[in-house]
C-alpha cells in the first residue's frame, strides 16, 4: 500500500481525513458520505471520491463508507501505528510554541530531542523534551534513530545547519526559517513561510472586497 503513487495535493488532504474519522468514531458514528466529509473538511465531494479512488474500493454506492474499515486502512496508509521521532534545532520563541505544542494531537508524532547554541536552554528538560548542545547533533540523531527534523533557527544558520543534519542522516526537514536552504534530492525540504501565507490569505481578502 505504502508504494501507491498518488499527487501531492492528495497527500497532504489524508491527514485531514483522518482526522475528522478519529473524531466520527469516537462519536460512535458507523458510516459516511462523501457528502459529509466535505462539509466537515472543506473540501469538495469529487476531490474526496477521486481522492479515495486512488486506494481501489473503499466505499459503496449509495451507502457512502465505513467508518471502522476506512479509519483503519488510513491508519495504515499514514503509519498511525509507528511513532515517529522529530528533532527540533532553535529553541527561540517558534521552537518554545513548537515544544509546547509537541504535536498533542496526534498519538503517532513527537519531538524527542531538540538543540540549541544557547547555555540558557542546553542541557535542560523543556515540556518534557531534552535540549542537547548542536554539537551532540549527530550523536543523538544517530541513537534516537530520527529521520525527520524542524528546522527553527536564524536565518543565517539555516544552511549550515541544514548540512549538519544531512550529515547527520536526516532525510526530511520542515523548514521555519525564510531562506530556502539547499539539501540533497534525496532529502525532503518542506518550507513553512509563515509571512508568505499570510501575506497570501490577505491578498485574497483584499480581492474578495472588490
Amino acid at each position: 500500500m505504502t508504494d501507491i503513487k498518488i499527487p501531492k495535493a492528495t497527500a497532504k488532504r489524508l491527514p485531514l481525513y483522518y482526522r475528522y474519522l478519529v473524531f466520527l468514531h469516537d462519536e460512535g458514528k458507523e458510516k459516511v458520505s462523501s457528502t459529509e466529509l466535505s462539509e466537515a473538511v472543506q473540501v469538495d465531494s469529487a476531490s474526496i471520491r477521486r481522492d479515495f479512488s486512488y486506494f481501489g474500493a473503499l466505499g459503496k454506492r449509495g451507502y457512502g463508507y465505513d467508518v471502522v474499515n476506512l479509519l483503519e486502512f488510513f491508519k495504515k496508509i499514514l503509519n498511525q501505528d509507528t511513532l515517529t521521532n522529530v528533532a527540533l534545532v532553535g529553541v527561540g520563541n517558534m521552537g518554545h510554541a513548537l515544544l509546547n505544542y509537541n504535536f498533542k494531537r496526534t498519538n503517532n508524532i513527537r519531538i524527542s530531542a531538540a538543540f540549541d547554541i544557547n547555555p540558557e536552554y542546553t542541557d535542560t528538560i523543556m515540556n518534557g523534551v531534552p535540549v542537547y548542545q548542536n554539537s551532540d547533533m549527530k550523536y543523538q540523531i544517530g541513537q534516537q534513530q530520527i529521520e525527520i527534523a524542524i528546522l527553527a533557527v536564524p536565518k543565517d544558520q539555516a544552511q549550515e545547519i541544514t548540512n549538519q543534519l544531512v550529515d547527520a542522516g536526516i532525510k526530511g526537514i520542515m523548514n521555519f526559517t525564510p531562506l530556502r536552504v539547499s539539501a540533497p534530492s534525496d532529502v525532503r525540504v518542506q518550507n513553512v513561510d509563515l509571512a508568505t501565507e499570510l501575506q497570501t490569505l490577505i491578498y485574497f481578502l483584499e480581492q474578495d472586497k472588490h
